[in-house]
């Protein structure tokens, strides 16, 4: 559904999913430009007004962790909304215009990743 790959009038290009969890990788973070992949307790999250849609985290992940959101298998559709809902969660918005790398590990979870 079109509202739940929307952050503010952004749409979640890339999507990090379940097999993220517990494993973190980060071979993402090290390849993105846009500095946009924030780290959370237990999985990383693409941050959508930030990413430039360049793609090159998606064929560097190890676990096959992130899709393109029209790329994204079914059963993995509700982290779109996951993705999104996680830059909201703090007392503070994280990114726009912001940087993971000045951020550092953020210190939670969605509460569905969290759980």
């Amino acid at each position: 559904m079109l509202c739940d790959r929307v952050k503010g009038n952004k749409l979640v290009p890339y999507v990090i999913t379940q097999a993220c969890v517990d494993i973190m990788d980060k071979s993402c973070m090290e390849e993105c430009p846009a500095d946009c992949i924030y780290e959370g307790d237990r999985m990383l999250y693409i941050q959508p007004d930030e990413c430039v849609e360049c793609g090159r985290c998606e064929p560097v992940c190890p676990q096959i962790s992130i899709f393109h959101h029209e790329d994204l298998p079914e059963e993995s559709k509700h982290f779109e909304r996951i993705n999104a809902e996680f830059f909201t969660l703090g007392t503070e918005p994280l990114g726009s215009p912001g940087g993971a790398r000045k951020v550092g590990q953020v210190g939670y979870d969605h509460p569905e990743v969290g759980a």
